[in-house]
């Protein structure tokens, strides 16, 4: 068998704000760091052979956090952009009850939550999975299939892509998904990748 944890970053000073926040190098709170505390002492147990983030700071800061909880910061860590999170575009540090004042809650929604809708200059939920599923499909499945336990820590939309891809949730349900910050999920695979467990920690 093998195992793949998925994080979302601790709170990120956006977060508290509410703000539109994309791929902006936003650091974490105070609240957020310990959030990741809070996520490695759920993963106290598990032995990870190799760890992946993007380049943003709030989820490399999240991940080193929860790697010296664990007791494992000597492991091989990834960086990529293809787990960057999404980009808002024009939206991007907008105060988002604000930003619904302006264009209605219907559009704003819209842009945050559907598949295929980009806000103004940015990413769509689409856009991140192409960048983000081929990247994992390429680099991280065949590591799984050779039994090896992964660790990823990411961001909202580029997790909310793989779990799309993972679980097979159509374009139509994918809006209902929403990933909490710093809780781990696990998925536990066969040798041919199947599911055989997923929970949250």
């Amino acid at each position: 068998m093998s195992t793949l944890i998925l994080v979302r970053h601790g709170q990120s000073v956006y977060n508290l704000e509410n703000r539109f926040t994309g791929n902006l190098d936003i650091a974490l709170t105070k609240l957020g760091k310990q959030e990741a505390k809070n996520a490695g002492e759920k993963l106290i147990h598990f032995k990870f052979d190799f760890a992946y983030t993007s380049t943003l700071i709030r989820a490399q800061e999240s991940l080193n956090i929860i790697l010296k909880k664990i007791h494992q910061t000597d492991i091989i860590v990834i960086k990529n952009e293809a787990l960057n999170e999404r980009n808002y575009g024009s939206l991007q540090g907008l105060n988002k009850e604000e930003t619904i004042a302006k264009f209605g809650q219907k559009l704003v929604d819209s842009w945050r939550r559907s598949y295929a809708v980009r806000p103004p200059d940015g990413e769509s939920l689409e856009d991140t999975f192409n960048r983000t599923v081929p990247f994992y499909k390429q680099i991280i499945e065949p590591e799984l299939k050779l039994l090896k336990s992964i660790l990823i820590v990411a961001h909202g939309n580029s997790l909310r892509a793989l779990i799309m891809y993972l679980e097979n949730i159509s374009a139509q349900d994918i809006p209902n998904l929403n990933i909490p910050t710093a809780v781990p999920k696990c998925y536990t695979f066969d040798e041919n990748l199947k599911i055989l467990k997923m929970n949250y920690l």
